[in-house]
């Protein structure tokens, strides 16, 4: 088991992450590589039945601007979902962790003939998740309520730690995350160190750093994701 890891999750999401890998024996330290900025916006709900949400950011950016938690969500994935339930949402569905998988589970469960979808974005996209639903007969709006702005450098002692390649494992989440780290890191020295991903489309953002190992979930998931800890 390795002894520590760093975290590049935004600030919000890495919370809970951090302590549930402290009680777990790990050190962890923390370089937020995205900084989550809410975006002021027009929310329209007339006619729609549930929400599309590819990130807890969307659904915590959602919750601050709107009363409603009578819709239907259809999460991303456990964090996502586990966000909606925490905010007062009864009726919440996880997906597999990617767009596709939402997709899926939204065509398999849902009846698009009850009603509208709402999907509440931030301003980058990983897929087009409104063209995937409207393609099997959905009404789709799309609101971008919250833009992820990218760290213009590393933490000191984080910068300091990889240098001496003191980390034995970099967990990465998204694919945004993943370049926004190659971009600051580039004179690191990670050949010492674990690269764990989320997906294989998070590991290529990475792909130009000489690492120890980058080691990609089974599936799109945290869980998924920190049983790769547990094979070391």
């Amino acid at each position: 088991m390795h002894a520590r890891l760093l975290l590049t999750r935004p600030e919000q999401d890495a919370a809970r992450l951090r302590r549930d890998l402290e009680a777990s024996g790990f050190a962890i330290d923390t370089a937020p590589l995205l900084r989550i900025q809410p975006l002021p916006a027009e929310i329209a709900l007339d006619g729609i039945r549930g929400l599309l949400v590819t990130s807890a950011n969307g659904l915590r950016a959602f919750t601050a601007q709107s009363a409603r938690r009578d819709l239907t969500v259809y999460a991303v994935g456990e964090a996502s979902a586990r966000a909606a339930s925490a905010a007062g949402f009864a009726d919440v569905h996880a997906a597999g962790g990617d767009v596709n998988s939402l997709a899926a589970l939204v065509r398999a469960q849902a009846d698009p003939r009850q009603g509208g979808l709402l999907h509440v974005a931030g301003e980058t996209l990983a897929g087009d998740l409104k063209a995937m639903l409207e393609a099997a007969g959905f009404q789709v709006a799309r609101v971008t309520l919250y833009r992820a702005e990218a760290a213009s450098a590393l933490p000191a002692t984080v910068a300091k730690a990889l240098g001496a390649g003191d980390y034995d494992g970099v967990l990465f989440f998204s694919p945004r995350t993943a370049a926004v780290f190659a971009g600051l890191a580039p004179k690191m020295a990670p050949e010492r160190i674990t690269a764990y991903c989320l997906s294989a489309a998070v590991a290529q953002g990475l792909a130009g750093l000489p690492w120890r190992r980058v080691a990609v979930a089974a599936s799109p998931s945290e869980a998924a994701l920190l049983a790769l800890l547990d094979e070391e």
